[in-house]
């Protein structure tokens, strides 16, 4: 090996390390959460695309997750803002986690990769944009990939809350 790919090794090592350790911080801080709003549900931890991630799931199906969704995941979005600032209070480093409850975050990635890929169908066979409504960050990536998956770009456009894709035609 080679002083450069020891070094990368050993980089990519402690990447991993750390984002795990975010995955632990956020678990904890989750399981706290679930305890007072004595909600049932198992914690599972990943590292997706160097990001930490978080999963609640219920093993009962019952729907008292639900509750932690939200309407359009907006409750969702703040635990998940909410476990981001813990991760950070313990580390000092700013944290791109990413939460998922009852699988509702995994529905919208399959739901949004299918909006792209219909948009870019759209775009490339009308030759003309196609706007998509208004959507958070985290919408905005998926629906970003999806059609650059599909061999073309897009872009977003506007002031947040507002903001939106654009799919441009090749």
């Amino acid at each position: 090996m080679t002083e450069g790919t020891t070094a990368a090794a050993a980089e990519g090592a402690d990447t991993l390390t750390r984002l795990e350790q975010e995955g632990e911080i956020a678990a904890d801080y989750l399981e706290g959460l679930l305890d007072i709003a004595d909600l049932d549900g198992d914690i599972d931890m990943d590292v997706e695309a160097d990001r930490a991630s978080v999963s609640i799931i219920s093993d009962t199906g019952s729907r008292d997750l639900q509750k932690l969704v939200g309407r359009d995941g907006e409750v969702l979005e703040a635990l998940q803002e909410l476990t981001r600032l813990a991760v950070h209070r313990e580390t000092g480093d700013r944290s791109r986690l990413m939460l998922d409850i009852a699988g509702y975050r995994a529905r919208k990635r399959t739901e949004l990769a299918d909006l792209g890929a219909k948009a870019a169908a759209e775009a490339q066979s009308s030759g003309q944009p196609v706007r998509l409504d208004p959507m958070t960050p985290f919408e905005r990536k998926v629906v970003h990939d999806a059609v650059k998956a599909a061999g073309l770009r897009s872009e977003s456009e506007g002031e947040e809350p507002q903001r939106f894709v654009v799919v441009l035609p090749a």
